[in-house]
């Protein structure tokens, strides 16, 4: 296993996420590359951005996921391991594995935040997307029990 791609959302399953990619990038000698997908462009998928302020607090938000995706690289450089950061815009699980491809990935980490049957059949689930388009294994990791 040389590369593993981390896909990040920073919400509650993101930091073991990270560990688990830490874990077997270190157990395998893997390049780990973290990626955060932020939301396509308001005019792209066909709606008005809305109030200047919404922009702005999206905007915001996204420098705030730039940053903690930067600082968690850094730490996981710290730790002696070759890891890299991604951040891009777009179709979240159209992006993930369009990057997996990109980098030639052995293995793609994925987050599942336990929603339930009606929730799936209704939004879909970024994991199982994910696991139906991958041309590599993939790890889904489940959120922590609150």
């Amino acid at each position: 296993m040389k590369t593993i791609l981390a896909a990040l959302d920073f919400s509650d399953v993101t930091q073991p996420i990270v560990d688990m990619a830490r874990n077997l990038a270190s157990a395998y000698g893997a390049t780990l590359y973290l990626l955060h997908i932020e939301p396509p462009e308001p005019d792209f998928v066909g709606y008005d951005p809305g109030p200047e302020h919404v922009r702005d607090n999206v905007a915001q938000e996204a420098i705030r996921h730039f940053k903690e995706e930067n600082t968690l690289r850094d730490e996981l450089r710290a730790a002696g391991l070759e890891a890299h950061s991604i951040v891009i815009q777009g179709p979240t699980v159209v992006k993930i594995l369009s990057e997996a491809e990109k980098l030639n990935a052995d293995l793609i980490v994925v987050g599942s935040h336990g929603h339930g049957a009606l929730y799936h059949l209704v939004m879909g689930s970024v994991g199982e997307g994910v696991l139906k388009g991958a041309t590599c294994p993939v790890m889904v990791v489940p959120s922590p029990k609150g």
